[in-house]
């Protein structure tokens, strides 16, 4: 009998030392990943910068052509002047997704739905993040029982009406105070209507959310995740704002003033062709008003438009919607933000400025 219970014993634990082996097996190869990923972005770092070198060496005589130099200095003023805010933004976004709990939204939100859309873009201005940290958040927000009317409010107000952009705005745009406020109210009412609007026409067949979770993870170190979060947004939207400080700089260096003319010419022309600008190059909130001040051609009016549509609605921000809300509601939601931001700016924009 003794036997017998030694080998049932023996038998019992075996499975605990394999399921110990492969949770340890499986971390070993999440590191391995890690280690790979991070191998992989040193190399395309290192042959980017080596590229670049390449380039230069053999187009040195090009190069110093008065156009390519002006390029070169809008493209180093812009990206200079907007760093230090993307890095505050994205620690703050990366702190905040880390270290503040998951029910400190909930509890802050109202009941009734009306009112809870208000609130949780009000809570924006108290709560930075990138836009591309808030759809993850809002998706988090939807997965924990808050109204997808008041998540969709924050998704768009936080990226917008933030201490850092707000800040980064006034510095943009020196001596302005206008500006600042009319990016702060526009983006607030923008947010306002369209999470009242999901109120009044939106479907459940359209929101297909991909729950996933967002913040502290139990049995992770905090400051780990931080430092996880923070590198990986800052790396990510750091990207888009070199691509767009390039394409201002190209922008202001290529296009020829007469194109320009047909374009600021008209108010409505101008702004409209800011608001599809802004979609396409997918500036990061916390830069996009340097670009913006850098677009001298152009009215107040259709710069304010620039800084109100972009945060709510760009190429990376359709996918990455489409990626965790289904594409229906992309679309959908895109075109619909993208008329009500419009609007907005206009409206308040036109008393303001």
């Amino acid at each position: 009998m003794a036997e017998e219970a030694g080998a049932v014993t023996v038998t019992a634990a075996a499975p605990v030392v394999t399921a110990g082996a492969e949770a340890g097996a499986g971390l070993e190869a999440g590191a391995g990943a890690g280690r790979g990923r991070l191998r992989f972005w040193m190399v395309l770092a290192l042959g980017a910068v080596t590229l670049l070198d390449v380039v230069f060496f053999v187009a040195r005589g090009w190069s110093d052509t008065p156009a390519v130099q002006a390029w070169r200095t809008v493209c180093l003023a812009i990206t200079m002047q907007a760093m230090p805010f993307l890095l505050l933004g994205t620690a703050l976004s990366g702190a905040i997704n880390a270290f503040v709990p998951a029910r400190v939204f909930t509890r802050m939100l109202p009941k009734r739905p009306a009112l809870a859309v208000p609130v949780a873009g009000i809570a924006g201005v108290v709560l930075p993040g990138c836009e591309c940290a808030s759809v993850p958040v809002a998706n988090s927000l939807i997965g924990r029982g808050v109204t997808p009317a008041a998540a969709f409010a924050f998704l768009l107000s936080a990226p917008a009406v933030n201490p850092v952009v707000l800040t980064a705005t006034a510095i943009a745009f020196p001596g302005d105070p206008a500006m600042v406020l009319a990016r702060l109210l526009a983006s607030l009412a923008a947010s306002a209507v369209m999470g009242w609007l999901w109120l009044w026409l939106g479907r459940e067949e359209w929101l297909r959310p991909a729950v996933r979770h967002s913040g502290h993870q139990e049995g992770h170190s905090r400051w780990d995740e931080f430092r996880r979060g923070f590198q990986y947004d800052f790396l990510h939207a750091g990207g888009f704002l070199v691509v767009g400080a390039m394409a201002a700089a190209t922008f202001n260096v290529a296009v020829p003033r007469s194109v320009l003319d047909t374009f600021s010419g008209s108010t409505w022309l101008s702004v409209l062709f800011l608001a599809g600008l802004a979609v396409l190059l997918a500036v990061c909130s916390e830069a996009d008003a340097f670009v913006a001040a850098s677009l001298t051609g152009f009215s107040p009016l259709a710069r304010l438009t620039f800084i109100v549509v972009g945060p709510m609605v760009d190429l990376k921000l359709i996918a990455l919607q489409a990626g965790t809300f289904g594409r229906p509601f992309a679309v959908r939601f895109s075109a619909a933000t993208m008329v009500v931001a419009v609007l907005c700016s206009v409206l308040i924009g036109g008393f303001l400025l």
